[in-house]
């Protein structure tokens, strides 16, 4: 036997498996599987694989020359106990388990040629397994791998034991390691999996990869958007003479936003306190509860222009009088025509002795036709549970409506919820108002720049800024985000915030 080094290579293809190359194939297989010399596949086995899954059947050829191979069938995993064996899971090695309505890509065989070894060619095989499982929109991939150093241990080592050492890097296992480092994690060990592997006791490690792009077939004709595209607006303070003055300026925006087919729309905190201005007779807590009057009629007129416009509003936030307490509260208005509130859950120092404001209690995530969503409030984003869990409840995208007179304040805001951001592997996109609001008493200047934030890692802007609007100019903000970039991240990231963290150490939970 010749080891082939990369220096001998002239061309290395993927092919699939065709009949022709049954002779080099049983050959490749007896030399793979030498402990175990009649461990091949005979013609009629090929031929039925061929025939009934030939996208599962592939070969790598070096120079024309065959050096490994990976057999898979689809298959309805629910069927089969966890126990199952080789022989369950073949059908007897008829291979009639294969359904094209099955939901897991099952690994019947995979080996590379020993004078192959080396080459990282078996990363390739599960590359393409790994593509072909998210073509076919599968669960995941799954079957029992060999532990074929066992023997060396079962004196000293169940097969649980051994299992473990190798995951710690205490026993050397060639084929369990290779696995593991391509991304597939251990479930249990099987026992009496593969009659006649005396090398690894006929015990077996079920390996599964999952497929995290994976969508379970939708039963109603109603599909969730990858690509979200929002549409922040950085809203102008200035005088309004009535309420229906100021809902023009609101549908101006929605209109803007929409014509370039966005699927939110966010609005700032506060947006419609120009209206405050003709109660400044009265004091600032008893002006504010009088601007509370009109949050009816606007979330009323949010909610039609949801649905007119076929968009997502987040509408920023509006004071609330609910069992004669003050609160700062936003809807979510749907393009489907549902409605969901949100509060704020911590008011400013200035916001409670002011104007006599009380903080909310609930805290939820909000489900959408584009992923899951979470607001929070200005002052909110300044505390990191809140996000962290509504990330633990699957938020996707946060929204942050927000207003702030100083930059200062703004910088707060801006820099706690780009940490949001990277923290939680989400997307944030905050919005604010900006210019002057001299009739109004204590809502005098305003300072904001709307952005958009993301992670940061190789699939995002090395900055974590996705999109960023002029600093204090009225405007819109637009940007794409890309929400299986999200998934991936949490797979795959350079860093994996929320699968690191010490839960052995700390936990974090509602009360």
């Amino acid at each position: 036997m010749t080891q082939i080094s990369t220096q001998d290579i002239e061309n290395i293809e993927l092919k699939y498996l065709t009949m022709e190359d049954y002779d080099e194939l049983k050959e490749a297989m007896i030399q793979a599987y030498s402990a175990m010399p009649d461990a091949f596949w005979k013609k009629n086995h090929i031929k039925s694989l061929i025939t009934k899954f030939p996208e599962g059947q592939v070969v790598i050829k070096i120079n024309g020359k065959l050096a490994g191979c990976a057999l898979s069938i689809v298959v309805d995993y629910d069927s089969f106990d966890d126990k199952h064996t080789y022989k369950e899971i073949t059908g007897n090695y008829s291979f009639n388990t294969h359904s094209s309505k099955g939901d897991v890509l099952y690994g019947i065989d995979i080996f590379i040629k020993p004078d192959y070894r080396g080459l990282r060619l078996g990363r390739r095989l599960y590359d393409y397994r790994k593509e072909l499982c998210e073509k076919l929109n599968l669960k995941s991939i799954a079957f029992g791998g060999r532990i074929p150093n066992y023997h060396k241990y079962a004196d000293e080592l169940s097969p649980k034991e051994y299992l473990e050492k190798v995951k710690n890097k205490e026993i050397h296992d060639p084929v369990l390691n290779f696995q593991m480092s391509n991304d597939f994690h251990p479930s249990k060990v099987i026992k009496g999996y593969l009659d006649g592997d005396e090398e690894s006791g006929e015990y077996a490690v079920l390996l599964e990869w999952d497929n995290i792009y994976y969508e379970k077939p939708q039963i109603k004709a109603a599909t969730k958007k990858k690509v979200v595209r929002l549409g922040l607006i950085q809203w102008q303070m200035r005088p309004y003479k009535d309420l229906d003055e100021l809902l023009q300026q609101v549908e101006y925006f929605v209109d803007a936003v929409s014509g370039y087919r966005s699927d939110f729309a966010l609005f700032p905190e506060f947006f419609n306190a120009p209206l405050m201005a003709e109660n400044n007779h009265l004091s600032e807590s008893a002006a504010i509860r009088e601007l509370a009057k009109h949050t009816e009629a606007i979330v009323q007129r949010f909610s039609e222009l949801s649905i007119s416009y076929n968009i997502n509003i987040i509408t920023g936030s509006m004071p609330e009088i609910k069992n004669e307490m003050l609160y700062n509260v936003g809807y979510l208005c749907r393009r489907d025509g549902s409605i969901e509130r949100y509060e704020k859950l911590h008011v400013t120092p200035d916001e409670a002795k002011v104007w006599g404001m009380q903080g909310g209690s609930e805290l939820k995530t909000f489900d959408t036709d584009c992923g899951k969503i979470g607001v929070l409030i200005c002052y909110d984003s300044e505390f990191p549970e809140l996000a962290r869990i509504l990330s633990d409840d699957g938020m996707d995208i946060l929204f942050v409506p927000f207003l702030t007179d100083t930059q200062n304040g703004y910088s707060r805001v801006r820099n706690c919820s780009q940490a949001r951001a990277i923290e939680n592997e989400c997307y944030v996109a905050i919005a604010g108002s900006v210019g002057n609001l001299p009739n109004v008493h204590n809502m005098d200047i305003q300072y904001a720049q709307s952005m958009v934030f993301t992670p940061c890692d190789f699939s995002f802007p090395s900055t974590g800024i996705k999109a960023e609007a002029t600093p204090n100019t009225e405007m819109i903000l637009i940007a794409d985000v890309d929400i299986d970039l999200l998934t991936e991240l949490n797979q795959f990231g350079a860093v994996r915030n929320l699968k690191d963290r010490r839960k052995d150490l700390f936990e974090l939970k509602r009360k």
